[in-house]
């Protein structure tokens, strides 16, 4: 059958997505330069590199054992060695690939979901700063939103047509999403909901929910078998994180959340950053739309379809929203309300230069974004210009805490790595500092981690250091700032700090160019 116009653009549009979708999850997946900033990645690579035929064993339960093994195996069958650097880009190999995954199940439920223009929905998501980054991420997220999602597919698929194939394949996904992380548990509620609302009878659906958590419980037995062989350890590890999560244990990569209200905090400071300002913009008008198109006869003619997608998003929201612990990742699975409200709005758009206009202002945080992988890594240019730039012997002052202290070559400059996190609670160490302001003749800051999160009453020698510096009362002069590709509109750094300080942090060197005398300093300091 001869190509018409239609279908050549049809067929065209969807490999030039194809395209996008690879390079920008797979393109840049070496980020850092061979060093490894990401302390998740780290922690699941050094398990990785533990297991071996022999031992499966990882000893480590913050994620569950799923990523790991399907990384062992990847190794394994290509021939690598199962080294701590093959284990990082291995496991960021496969958020590539859950995350181009994504992209497909959302393409196919926006044909469950929609009447036309079913592109806009992957394009937008394809453009999604945070999915770019997840991908980039050798830890679970991509994994989990891929699950997520797909379990939502699955859901209307059994809606649409009840079948037991739909039901397999559930529970077989859940139960790869239980066995990489444990919050996955409430990633059942799509398919729970699709068996509650089909038409089948109580009793039928009663044995279908038992089957279905039947399966997905199986396969998270083994596909992550040492959450139960090794149960008490499991329990241990799940209980801390739990605590931490809660904010019943304070620890100091917490600090941030001091304070914050639960859910505006997720609505300010991740979904702008990382759904994209313009997502988030359209998603307003979107839900400004079908509200207005919320009608009982709408209603009834859809709330199957409306339940299935919305509620389970609502209830892992109202979950996720209310921790202590508020970071980027947790919410990242409902990123998709924000894209599929936001397609929803501009499929609203009948003129088609005006809809090509707003889809390519919709791309353009995450096009900006994405020159984070385009280029070497900031801290390795402010690196790089540090050892070349300052005379050997120079001391600086910077923090510790980092998974990899800056400058990373230091065999010409004297460096004090203080620790600031514990500035305010150990009382020798206020006084250390007045002595390390007064020995050293360059501060470095190298990302917003302490300075942002200790600003407050809470931490009186942070805050008065911190202001001390920024306003030159300290001595000290700002000579350089590494500022890597930026949101147009909104900086990086007011976001909830993961989401900047792994792979794009904004760094800052300051010069003495006063010199205050210990007197001087332990007023302004202590």
């Amino acid at each position: 059958m001869p190509l018409n116009k239609h279908r050549i653009l049809y067929i065209s549009g969807l490999l030039l997505c194809v395209v996008f979708v690879i390079f920008s999850r797979f393109y840049g997946l070496w980020w850092g330069n061979s060093y490894f900033f990401h302390p998740d990645e780290n922690n699941m690579a050094t398990a990785l590199s533990q297991i071996s035929w022999t031992n499966f064993n990882p000893h480590f339960y913050a994620y569950g054992q799923f990523p790991l093994y399907l990384g062992f195996v990847t190794l394994k069958i290509t021939g690598l060695s199962i080294s701590f650097s093959n284990a990082i880009y291995v496991l960021r190999f496969w958020s590539a690939l859950f995350s181009s995954g994504t992209i497909l199940i959302y393409y196919l439920l926006s044909k469950q979901l929609f009447k036309k223009n079913y592109f806009i929905v992957p394009l937008l998501a394809t453009f999604s700063p945070g999915l770019i980054q997840l991908a980039h991420f050798g830890t679970t997220e991509s994994l989990l939103i891929f699950v997520f999602s797909f379990n939502i597919l699955l859901a209307l698929y059994y809606l649409k047509k009840p079948r037991i194939k739909w039901l397999t394949i559930a529970g077989i996904i859940t139960g790869v999403g239980i066995a990489s992380k444990l919050t996955a548990v409430f990633f059942i509620t799509p398919f729970a909901l699709a068996l509650i609302l089909s038409s089948k009878s109580i009793t039928k659906k009663i044995s279908f929910l038992v089957l279905y958590g039947l399966i997905a419980l199986g396969f998270a037995i083994i596909l992550s078998p040492y959450n139960f062989i090794d149960y008490s350890d499991f329990i241990s590890s799940m209980t801390y994180e739990t605590n931490v999560a809660t904010g019943v244990i304070k620890v100091f990569y917490t600090s941030q959340f001091l304070h914050t209200v639960p859910y505006l905090f997720q609505l300010t400071k991740i979904i702008p950053y990382a759904a994209g300002l313009t997502i988030t913009f359209f998603s307003i008008f979107g839900g400004i739309l079908v509200f207005s198109r919320c009608t009982v006869k709408n209603i009834k003619a859809n709330y199957k379809k409306i339940s299935i997608f919305l509620i389970p998003c609502l209830i892992y929201f109202a979950y996720v929203g209310q921790l202590y612990t508020k970071w980027f990742r947790f919410t990242s699975p409902v990123f998709l309300i924000f894209i599929f409200l936001s397609s929803f709005f501009l499929q609203k758009i009948n003129n088609r230069f005006v809809l090509i206009m707003l889809l390519i202002i919709a791309f353009v945080p995450g096009i900006n974004f994405f020159k984070i992988y385009l280029s070497p890594d900031i801290r390795i240019i402010a690196s790089n210009w540090i050892i070349d730039n300052l005379s050997p012997g120079s001391k600086m002052l910077s923090e510790a805490g980092n998974v990899i202290n800056i400058p990373l070559d230091n065999r010409s400059l004297s460096i004090n790595n203080f620790d600031f996190y514990n500035l305010d609670s150990n009382p020798n160490l206020p006084q250390r500092l007045v002595e390390a302001v007064a020995d050293n003749n360059y501060i470095l800051i190298p990302s917003r981690r302490i300075y942002k999160n200790q600003d407050n009453s809470q931490f009186p020698y942070s805050q008065k250091y911190y202001s001390s510096l920024f306003n030159g009362q300290l001595g000290f002069t700002l000579i350089k700032e590494f500022s890597p590709p930026m949101n147009l509109v909104l900086n990086d750094e007011n976001a909830e700090e993961t989401f900047s300080v792994f792979d794009h942090p904004t760094i800052r060197l300051y010069k003495k160019t006063t010199t205050l005398t210990i007197t001087q300093l332990d007023q302004l300091l202590l």
